[in-house]
């Protein structure tokens, strides 16, 4: 649809000073929203950030009709949200995808949950089969159509789920972190996907999201805090206001991030909008670094080689603890259902070392982590953990004593009354005496950040974040050898991100052996000493993040990509020809840009 007819229609959706509560019994409301106000134009791109709690989803529900505001007005395609007449024709125009797939399955195979919508809206059979077919297709899931949702992987289940929502033809796509557990390349197929439908149907999309670069793709970006607006306008206009945006708990795109660091320690300003774009990002490094001339730039290398020193080495690995030999594993063998998960795979994990594993949607990863602690028996190969033979059931008792497993949503493993109690549940499991339990919930507490108070409350009166930081705590405070973690960290703000990987490097430092699965390239190479590489169930790289982050290839072939630190310095060769990409944090990608500089320029 052309821009300036768009911007001469009247607004998809109006919303006019909305504020919302959530009622809580014998407590205070929690007020969620506080007298917002926004005009979504119809056919727009909107990207929604901010930190977890700060009203993203609730403002969503309430476009969607499935909360009404406490307060002001939101009229969605002329129809006013609080009238109940008008409830399900805004729910028909305004699909909404979820962060968690499996609540919006219903179907008993992938084609009737499709299905389920359009024949609910009253699509002729002939419509709805065809709307089915294009929808799977759209996702990559229409060989998979008769298969059970419940043998999907998460990634593929999310695909299930937005297939769903297409097949109804809505006006409106609303995305509540719906690609936090896709693989990188169904991540920008989906991004693209997307932008399809807004050019060829002229549908409006809000894409609540913590994926910077999808953000970049939008045409307008709002920032939320505490329930309020604080800032909106364009990708380049929201971005360009780096130390804001950061201040907010949020990231800002990697090459923005890498040039505004570059402009900071060399004491340049830079043009306006100069760092939302990654081409002009690439050449405003290059001549930042130029100006700043070589004495500046190899002093800043001195200080940093200084600072270096002082950082905190990571624990000598060990012997390996887990072993895995020729694993393979089919789901529903012999049957019409018949899944290879996993093909002849070979590894091992070495004590004290972190274990990055990646691989797209459906490669085997939530398959062979479970083998790790027996919740899957091997049916052919061997897998050894802490001297232990996992396929023998004495062994599986003593394996899992040692070996904590920390599922994708880790808040759906608590139950008990209380924080504490939830914390304790496990310790007290491992036979250990009141004293030692409580010494070790504390221990665990102060490490995940929760404080006394909260140790009291119930689980599920506590925020999002709260409930994983309680779950996690739950897993570690049985101090387990190894800890593995599958997607820790999908759906939560960059700050939380961080609060949780955290814990994972803080333990791999003081000693414990830790897998992390995960669909963030960025992640893995930062933190790991060792990456595994899936696809289809088969190992296709083992190694140190710079052996399988060189084989840019292989990793595109597999859905997979290198990390965008990695991917910024490679564009940069050309002007600085003897500069590594093998670098995984903005602070290390900058120095190596400055080291390059300097050795380039002659005074």
């Amino acid at each position: 649809m052309d821009p300036e007819n768009r911007a001469g229609s009247p607004p998809f959706a109006s919303i006019e000073n909305v504020s919302f509560s959530y009622l809580q019994h014998g407590h205070e409301p929690i007020q969620a929203l506080s007298h917002v106000s926004l005009d979504l134009k119809k056919g727009s791109h909107t990207a929604i950030l901010g930190r977890n709690g700060s009203g993203k989803s609730t403002l969503a529900r309430l476009i969607n009709a499935l909360e009404l505001p406490s307060e002001g007005t939101i009229i969605v395609s002329g129809f006013d949200t609080r009238d109940d007449q008008s409830i399900w024709e805004v729910r028909r125009q305004c699909g909404m995808v979820f962060q968690n797939p499996d609540n919006q399955i219903v179907g008993t195979t992938v084609e009737e949950d499709v299905a389920f919508g359009p024949e609910n809206l009253g699509f002729p059979q002939p419509e709805i089969r065809l709307a089915v077919d294009k929808a799977l297709a759209r996702v990559n899931l229409l060989a998979m159509a008769e298969r059970p949702p419940h043998l999907l992987s998460g990634g593929q289940k999310q695909k299930l789920a937005i297939a769903g929502i297409l097949a109804m033809k809505p006006s409106c796509l609303i995305l509540d972190e719906a690609t936090s557990m896709l693989d990188p390349a169904t991540r920008t197929d989906f991004m693209a996907l997307v932008a399809d439908l807004i050019r060829e149907q002229g549908l409006t999309v809000i894409n609540i999201t913590h994926h910077m670069e999808e953000a970049l793709l939008a045409d307008r970006v709002v920032i939320m805090n505490d329930g309020h607006v604080i800032l909106s306008g364009t990708p380049a206009e929201v971005f360009d206001r780096v130390q804001l945006v950061k201040n907010q708990g949020l990231d800002v795109p990697v090459h923005g991030e890498i040039l505004n660091r570059i402009a900071e320690l060399t004491a340049q300003k830079l043009k306006p909008f100069e760092s939302t774009d990654w081409v002009a990002a690439c050449k405003a490094v290059s001549r930042l670094l130029k100006s700043a001339g070589k004495s500046k730039l190899e002093a800043l290398l001195r200080d940093y080689a200084r600072r270096r020193e002082t950082v905190h080495a990571f624990a000598s690995v060990g012997d390996p603890v887990i072993s895995v030999e020729n694993l393979t594993f089919t789901y529903s063998s012999g049957t019409t259902l018949e899944s290879k998960a996993l093909r002849n795979v070979s590894f091992d994990v070495r004590k004290g070392e972190l274990l990055g594993i990646i691989g797209h949607s459906g490669s085997g990863k939530s398959t062979l982590i479970q083998h790790l602690n027996g919740l899957l028996r091997t049916q052919s190969g061997k897998v050894t953990v802490l001297g232990h033979d996992a396929s023998e059931n004495q062994a599986i008792r003593r394996i899992r004593r040692h070996v904590g497993l920390l599922f994708q949503y880790p808040e759906h493993q608590l139950f008990e009354e209380t924080v504490f109690q939830d914390i304790a549940f496990g310790p007290r499991r491992l036979g250990l005496d009141a004293a030692e339990v409580e010494k070790r919930v504390l221990w665990a507490a102060r490490i995940v950040g929760l404080t006394d108070e909260e140790l009291e409350r119930s689980p599920f009166e506590l925020s999002g974040g709260q409930r994983r930081r309680a779950a996690i705590a739950g897993v570690i405070a049985m101090r387990p050898e190894v800890l593995i973690l599958d997607e820790p960290a999908a759906g939560l703000d960059p700050a939380g991100r961080e609060e949780i990987l955290g814990y994972a490097a803080r333990l791999r430092d003081e000693g414990s052996t830790v897998i992390l699965v995960s669909h963030s390239m960025e992640d893995v190479a930062r933190l790991s000493d060792r990456v595994l590489a899936l696809k289809d169930g088969a190992v296709i790289l083992f190694g140190t993040p710079a052996e399988v982050f060189a084989q840019t290839e292989t990793l595109l072939a597999a859905d997979l990509s290198v990390p965008r630190t990695a991917a910024f310095l490679r564009d940069m060769k050309a002007e600085f020809p003897d500069l590594s990409d093998q670098f995984y944090t903005v602070e290390s990608a900058v120095f190596e840009l400055i080291r390059a500089a300097a050795g380039r320029i002659v005074e």
